[in-house]
Formats: structure tokens, sequence, C-alpha cells
């Protein structure tokens, strides 16, 4: 088995000590920081979300999962800065007001970090105005807002509404996304895009950043 396969299935079965063992000896052999944590790092993530959207993998494994991910990037990240300096874009990310749930917001940053993407984490329960605050302050080009209760999807609608009383709605574009939220509900509000996975969500920025 190859070494990024090995990353890969560490990764899944929630090994942070293997991940952290495994990746410099990636890095030894000789292979890319990018492939690494794209084939290694990024497909077992992959693994994981298709697990836990099918029912094969539950909440607990998937934290596993996402701190073996943060364990291999950390040691990857002084490597992926000397690879490639200059970030695709800026991004901030948060789970919307009136919701706590986390770990879909968790794999997105994840992914849109491994698209090269340079991602400010709000954390949860964010409030519209901080949301373009931060966009402001920061200088992102994206806004992407996680939902899992149906009860905090309106707040995403607040998100737009509070972009374009602040003069910046032609300068970002806002993505949602979540179990609750569709591509209906993401029309109906104004925003630029809705995404029914992490994966799908950093194609779509990245496709957005490499736009502007």
């Amino acid at each position: 088995m190859s070494t990024l396969n090995e990353i890969s299935e560490a990764l899944q079965k929630g090994r942070a000590k293997l991940v952290k063992e495994l990746v410099p000896k990636a890095l030894e052999e000789g292979i890319a920081p990018r492939a690494i944590l794209e084939d290694g790092l990024l497909a077992g993530m992959n693994v994981v979300g298709e697990k836990f959207k099918s029912g094969a993998m539950f909440v607990p494994q998937v934290l596993m999962a996402a701190k073996c991910m943060n364990a291999g990037t950390e040691i990857l990240k002084p490597h992926l800065t000397s690879e490639n300096s200059e970030p695709l874009g800026r991004a901030c990310l948060g789970t919307v007001k009136g919701d706590l749930h986390d770990i879909g917001k968790n794999l997105v940053r994840m992914m849109f970090e491994g698209q090269g993407i340079e991602v400010v984490d709000l954390g949860v329960d964010v409030a519209p105005e901080t949301f373009v605050q931060t966009a402001i302050e920061k200088d992102c080009s994206i806004i992407a807002c996680s939902a899992l209760l149906t009860t905090s999807m309106p707040s995403m609608g607040a998100v737009v509404e509070a972009a374009k009383a602040a003069g910046i709605r032609d300068k970002v574009k806002i993505m949602v996304g979540g179990a609750p939220v569709t591509e209906r509900f993401c029309n109906d509000i104004g925003a630029d895009a809705y995404t029914p996975d992490a994966a799908t969500a950093a194609t779509v920025a990245a496709g957005f950043l490499s736009a502007s």
C-alpha cells in the first residue's frame, strides 16, 4: 500500500498518531505536499463524508477523522505555504445565528483549505453582521454559511440583506449549505450558490475565486 493510501486509511480510522507519523514519512519520500493533502488527507476525508452521509459512519468517528485531518494539515502547512505562497483567495465561513452545529462547517473549511483558499472560520451561532463585517475587514471574496436546523435558515437570508445594506453585495459571493438547505431556498434568498456537500462547495468556491 502506498503511503498516501496509508494516510487516507489511518484518517478514516481516526488514528491521529499514525497520521502524524505517515505525513512526515510521505514528505521524506519526496511526495509533493499538495499531493499528500489531496490524495492522502482529503481523499480520506471524502470517504468519511460519503460514509457519514450514507449512515455508515457516525458523528464521533467523523470528529476523530477531523482531528486527524487537523493534525496532518498542521504538519503540511509550512510546506504548503512555501510550495504555493499565494492563496487562491479568502473566504469567511460560519454556522449561522441560532445554530451550534459545526461538523459540516469544519468539513467545508478543510475542503476549502485543500483548494488553496484561505479561510476565516467564525465558528457557530454567527450573526449576519459578523459575516459581513469580517468580509469587509479581512477582504473576503466569499461568505459561506452553514445551517443544520430549519429554524436557523432565515439567518442566511439576513446575511444576504446585511451584505446589501453594507454595500458589498456585488463584491462577495454568498454560498449556503447544510442538510435542510435547497437550491430553491438559495434562489429565494438571493444567495449565489447552494452546494449539497463540502467537496462540491470547495470546487464551486475555487471556481468563483479563479474567475474573479
